[in-house]
């Protein structure tokens, strides 16, 4: 990343330094980003580890220590503890600091957050569109926002310089970015991530439950589909948790409609009407093709994985 498009902050704080902490912390290493990373970690190991590894300066583990004199403040643990971490941190931030997040529920988290955002401090919810099933701070690499999408969701306690300068950050991270109503992100999420998300627990879970299939023939004939699911459903079970329940307006209607079109496929499969079933499969490939041609997706065989002998 070239110099003119780094964004200098002299300190940033990271709440939280997992699978998306981490990773914000080497991209900005990389890019020369900031000068002093500090972090909050309830665990000792994780604290130890986002030391040893050089994603931060220094670890602490009350976020009131984490945050004081940094200009750029990211809360990157689980929603559910944004209001109380941001009530603890509020008498400690320095005047003109940026306060942002990185939760894949935005609505909830301006009504938890902006009421404990003292006079002369800013907040921006923020949601890079980016991740994996992996977690923990040795999870996190600089390439994963790269060509990804930050939805930044601008409210009362946002200025437009700060909108500006978090924008500037997240595309010298190498994110595209994007302002978004935080209701409106909320809808777009729950039928882009949530409902996927609920679906792959669902059906993984299906499958650990059936009694005429051994578990055994479940994780040997899983590369028919089953295996994608079980990725998605290894994702991190309290952050997954705490977006059913700040985002369920959203995904039980997105599971309504969902629910909907699953009876019509149900019909269409009773009744043998074959023409149904091939529409609908066709417009969905379509869907497929878009998200390759935006470059969101490998167009590579097997969804671009490397085979081993151990995943024959």
């Amino acid at each position: 990343m070239s110099d003119k498009n780094a964004v200098q902050f002299e300190k940033m704080a990271l709440i939280g330094v997992g699978l998306i902490g981490s990773s914000i912390a080497r991209a900005a290493r990389r890019g020369g980003l900031v000068g002093e990373i500090t972090c909050s970690a309830r665990t000792y190991d994780t604290r130890r580890i986002a030391l040893e590894l050089g994603l931060v300066d220094h670890a602490y583990e009350q976020a009131k220590d984490a945050v004081k004199e940094a200009d750029l403040i990211i809360l990157c643990s689980p929603v559910g503890t944004y209001g109380a971490i941001t009530e603890e941190i509020a008498p400690f931030l320095k005047p003109g600091a940026i306060v942002t997040d990185v939760g894949s529920v935005k609505q909830t988290v301006v009504d938890l957050i902006e009421p404990h955002i003292p006079d002369g401090i800013n907040f921006v919810a923020g949601h890079p569109v980016a991740g994996s099933e992996k977690s923990g701070p040795a999870a996190g690499y600089a390439e994963l926002f790269e060509n990804r999408w930050c939805i930044l969701t601008p409210s009362e306690k946002s200025t437009e310089a700060a909108v500006e300068k978090l924008s500037a950050f997240w595309t010298a991270l190498g994110s595209n970015v994007e302002l978004m109503d935080p209701k409106h992100h909320d809808l777009v999420l729950a039928i882009t991530s949530h409902v996927p998300h609920l679906i792959a627990y669902n059906i993984v879970g299906t499958a650990d439950d059936l009694e005429e299939v051994t578990r055994s023939e479940v994780i040997k004939y899983s590369a028919g589909g089953f295996r994608d699911f079980t990725r998605i459903a290894a994702s991190d079970p309290t952050m997954w948790r705490d977006v059913f329940l700040t985002n369920k307006e959203a995904v039980l209607e997105m599971l309504g409609r969902f629910s909907e079109d699953l009876t019509a496929l149900q019909r269409a499969i009773r009744w043998g009407d074959g023409d149904a079933l091939f529409e609908t499969f066709s417009r969905t490939r379509a869907i497929r093709r878009q998200i390759i041609d935006a470059g969101q997706e490998t167009a590579e065989p097997d969804f671009g994985r490397v085979v081993t002998s151990e995943d024959d």
